[in-house]
Formats: structure tokens, C-alpha cells, sequence
């Protein structure tokens, strides 16, 4: 595995990058997270597609600078947080994007947990859902906490860990090459 690797993530959450260094040393050694704010070019609060597309922008946008700023960075990492709709229910996670630097991709997600109606109505109206669990815990800037999935579970898990996890199946092509991918 390469030494020095540098990884790029699309955001300045210390949460997300944290995440990001527990899933990739899980596989490599030597290797740095950089942190740049890039935008997922997406709605503040994506619902849906514009999850897994939020997180691929990011991912691309940083492949983009990457070249443009000879970085010699190897992965680049796109989170988007967001909610969707499945069985008349809405549940809020993390879509996932690892790109490496020839464009092959990876995806993966945290695990889905389910919210409760009351924070439905305000997330529609376009509200993030981290306005409105800070409002609902009174506690400001959660997502760069526990987050959401930490005050529902009572921090059994975190949003770190959920997104460690959904970190680690979107690292699945890249460590499986000769199945995923046909040139490798």
C-alpha cells in the first residue's frame, strides 16, 4: 500500500474527517486527511438522489483541485448528509463517495435510523436537519458533535461511528480492485 498517501474530504467537520482517518487506517498505514470546504453543489438539506450526487460532486470537485494544485493526493471523499422516504417513513444518513484519482468510484452510506414526524415538517420546509435537532435538544452545532443519531440512540452510536462504517463499505471496490474494477 502506497506510503505518504493523501486523502482529500470535502468538508471542514472535524466529525467527518475523524471518520475518514478510522475507516482508511483499517486498511493503510501512512496517510494524511486533508480537509477542504468544497460544495456538493446540492440543496443545504439534500432529500433523496442529491445525497449519493451531493457526495460524488464533493468527491469530483476535490479531484478537480487536486489536479489543478498538483496535490498528489490519492482518494478524495465526498459525505452528504440527508433524508429520504422508504415504507411511508422518512430516515435521515450519510451517502458516501470515495473517488480515487483515475475517477473510479466506491459509494456507501451510515446507517439509515428513522425520524420522528415532528422534525419532518420543518426538514420539508427546508430546514437542515441539524437546525432542527439543535432546536429540539437546545444545543447548538450537534452535527459537529454526536449529531443527530447520537441524541436518538443516546450516544450508542455517534455520527462519527456511523459514518466510519458507511466510510468503510465505500472503501470496498478499492480493496477488492481485481473484482470491482475491469483494468486493475
Amino acid at each position: 500500500m502506497k506510503n505518504n498517501m493523501k486523502i482529500l474530504i470535502g468538508s471542514k467537520n472535524p466529525v467527518k474527517a475523524n471518520a475518514v482517518k478510522d475507516a482508511f487506517s483499517n486498511y493503510f498505514n501512512d496517510f494524511e486527511v486533508l480537509e477542504i470546504e468544497v460544495d456538493s453543489m446540492v440543496s443545504a438539506q439534500p432529500i433523496d438522489r442529491e445525497i449519493f450526487e451531493g457526495a460524488e460532486n464533493r468527491a469530483t470537485e476535490l479531484r478537480k483541485i487536486n489536479r489543478e494544485q498538483n496535490m498528489g493526493a490519492t482518494y478524495f471523499v465526498g459525505i452528504e448528509g440527508g433524508i429520504t422516504n422508504y415504507y411511508s417513513k422518512w430516515f435521515a444518513f450519510g451517502g458516501i463517495c470515495i473517488m480515487d484519482e483515475n475517477g473510479k468510484t466506491g459509494f456507501g452510506t451510515s446507517p439509515l435510523f428513522e425520524l420522528p414526524k415532528k422534525t419532518i415538517s420543518k426538514i420539508l420546509e427546508g430546514n437542515e436537519l441539524g437546525d432542527v435537532i439543535d432546536c429540539l435538544i437546545k444545543e447548538k452545532n450537534s452535527k459537529q458533535k454526536t449529531g443527530a443519531i447520537g441524541f436518538f440512540t443516546k450516544n450508542v452510536m455517534t455520527r462519527k461511528k456511523s459514518y466510519t462504517y458507511g466510510l468503510v463499505v465505500a472503501l470496498i471496490p478499492f480493496i477488492n480492485k481485481n473484482i470491482y474494477f475491469d483494468d486493475s
